[in-house]
């Protein structure tokens, strides 16, 4: 019996989900950014047009990635890795670096910023698939699997929170320990890291007065109200404010500078604002079929690496809508990660259409056999 492979259509409800998503994206940045655009700019729709030129190159890296074959990213997922690691250095360097908000997570490209920790998201999950591929059944040996896994996710998540960057490293995390689990890891190695995962995140908010502040925000909104948890009541007030309904498009109050990042990170409390509980609801099962359909492609990938590729996109897709909408409804600690697809930013629009393109090259191979 030998193996060969067909091509195939791409998965194209995959593909035409995806781009309702963004339609729909700037569409909600076209109304959550008016107020702020007009202030910083002096025009309405700058934001809006800005997200549209991410898209162009998102569009370009998706084609890219569509039409390359699969396997040259495991062929050179090592060297990928290593280019990403280095970009995450180079936001410190005085010069090239950019930073705000005492945060250094980019670098400057002309008038344009990009965000090395959205790139780690996609070649941390290629160098995972290639480097789990090879392993073999070795994954499910506590030394030569489960330390070395949690050598690498130790690594990125240094680099990730010298920036510091909690929201990020908690998607990469998720993503990295699914496609780990896939591969075939041993379920009590995962419960001994959790554990471990656990004690290092007491440690590291009982040293940070910050996460302190975060932590008990969560555990109490009301507690400073026009201070350390402004943010998340005027979230919540966005989210009750819109009902079952909705207070229809463009006629959010929230917007009006008093909801910090309305069209970026906080984009789904004006969703709710505006359209309301029913139809917001819609987005989050925008955001689960988005899941069934990854992983489906994942199910019929022809051969473990793409699988597990295709599982990681899917799971970094899943994690971060979640971690986002979970912070903006009050369920999740407020950490600041983009809605995928939705919230206005070039750097996470660019990689996660490079990571489409990537699933839909892998869609449309199909194995079989013959004599």
């Amino acid at each position: 019996m030998k193996r060969f492979i067909q091509k195939k259509k791409p998965n194209l409800i995959f593909a035409l989900t995806i781009f309702l998503l963004i339609f729909f994206g700037i569409v909600m940045i076209s109304s959550s950014s008016v107020v702020i655009s007009l202030e910083h700019t002096g025009k309405n729709y700058s934001y809006v047009v800005k997200q549209i030129e991410s898209l162009i190159f998102g569009l370009i890296a998706m084609f890219a990635t569509y039409n390359i074959d699969y396997r040259f990213w495991k062929k050179n997922s090592f060297w990928l890795l290593i280019i990403t690691l280095s970009l995450l250095l180079l936001v410190f360097i005085p010069g090239i670096g950019k930073s705000a908000g005492g945060a250094h997570r980019w670098i400057g490209l002309g008038s344009h910023w990009f965000q090395p920790s959205e790139l780690i998201k996609l070649t941390f999950i290629i160098y995972l698939a290639a480097w789990l591929d090879n392993m073999g059944e070795k994954v499910n040996n506590f030394f030569t699997g489960f330390l070395p896994f949690a050598f690498l996710v130790g690594l990125v998540g240094f680099l990730i929170m010298l920036q510091p960057d909690l929201g990020t490293f908690s998607v990469i995390l998720l993503s990295a320990v699914t496609v780990f689990f896939v591969a075939g890891a041993d379920l009590s190695h995962l419960m001994i890291g959790s554990g471990g995962m656990l004690a290092l995140l007491a440690i590291m908010i009982k040293i940070s007065p910050y996460r302190q502040q975060r932590l008990q925000v969560f555990l109490n909104p009301s507690i400073d109200a026009q201070g350390s948890a402004y943010h998340i009541n005027q979230a919540l007030l966005a989210v009750g404010a819109g009902g079952l309904w909705g207070l229809g498009f463009g006629q959010s109050r929230q917007k009006y500078l008093y909801l910090p990042e309305a069209h970026t990170d906080s984009i789904f409390a004006i969703i709710a604002e505006e359209l309301g509980f029913i139809r917001s609801s819609l987005v989050v099962l925008a955001y689960l079929f988005v899941a069934y359909l990854g992983f489906k492609i994942a199910q019929n990938a022809p051969d473990k690496f793409s699988r597990l590729v295709c599982v990681g996109i899917t799971s970094w897709i899943l994690c971060q809508a979640f971690i986002n909408i979970g912070a903006i409804i009050g369920v999740l600690p407020f950490t600041g990660v983009p809605l995928p697809f939705i919230s206005y930013g070039g750097s996470s629009l660019i990689i996660l259409l490079a990571g489409v393109g990537l699933m839909l090259n892998i869609s449309r191979i199909n194995t079989g056999e013959t004599i």
